[in-house]
């Protein structure tokens, strides 16, 4: 839908009370993607606080709709993050099995009063945690935004949680202010600097990072995810050569 029951200071979404859900949607984004040829697709709603489920049980229609439409295509879902009942929401995704779970950090957790005042850091964290406890097979992967205040330091602690998560796939990328009534631009990071972070990432192990000031969550997904399960056969063989020596 096109209305959210949030109001984030980065999002341009609409905020008020959603229509209700489509009952067709599953059946009509599987056959768009099918007729499409999809080899990648990304699934995303709105915040949906207004539902009992949180809007957990679409995302698993659709997932399960798109299994049997299109079986060859992999799926990576970006989430919102099920407040009040996430555990259950979790569990009911990951038996749909996503291949990719993305929930976004958005920023470092000294802004979430002011950036995503509906939001918790560390329950976001814990939302991510959770899936890869649930299901160590299925890759997470989270992001943050640039330039909305943060210090360099900052923005290394949240890499240490997103390690400390087990979290697959980072991304950062640069904030642009959608209109004046949202959070301003505090910074515009150099590229260089965005390769340094990028750099750092990589060294505290992600198997995937993306660090560009263009960088977008779901930007070249296909092909991060090609390279991300390319690095985890790696790094399994890298661990069994190991063993045997």
């Amino acid at each position: 839908g096109d209305t959210c029951t949030r109001a984030c200071r980065f999002c341009n979404i609409k905020t008020g009370m959603p229509m209700p859900v489509d009952p067709l949607e599953p059946e009509h984004t599987a056959v768009a993607a099918a007729e499409m040829g999809l080899e990648h697709i990304v699934i995303t709603s709105v915040d949906r606080d207004d539902l009992p489920d949180r809007g957990a049980g679409q995302f698993v229609k659709v997932i399960n709709a798109l299994r049997r439409e299109t079986p060859d295509t992999t799926i990576e879902i970006l989430t919102p993050d099920f407040k009040g009942r996430m555990k259950q929401s979790i569990e009911e995704i990951c038996e749909a099995g996503p291949d990719v779970f993305n929930h976004n950090l958005e920023t470092i957790p000294r802004l979430y009063p002011t950036i995503r005042p509906g939001a918790r850091y560390y329950a976001s964290l814990r939302l991510l945690e959770e899936v890869k406890a649930h299901n160590p097979l299925i890759f997470t992967k989270s992001g943050i935004m640039l330039g909305l205040g943060e210090q360099r330091l900052e923005v290394h602690q949240v890499m240490d949680d997103m390690r400390s998560a087990d979290i697959d796939f980072i991304t950062m990328g640069q904030y642009l202010q959608p209109t004046p009534k949202h959070a301003k631009v505090e910074e515009f990071v150099t590229p260089k600097a965005f390769a340094a972070y990028g750099s750092i990432a990589r060294a505290k192990g992600f198997l995937q990072v993306a660090s560009t000031p263009l960088t977008r969550s779901s930007y070249h997904a296909g092909d991060d995810f090609a390279e991300m399960k390319a690095a985890r056969e790696a790094k399994l063989a890298r661990a069994q050569g190991d063993a045997k020596a």
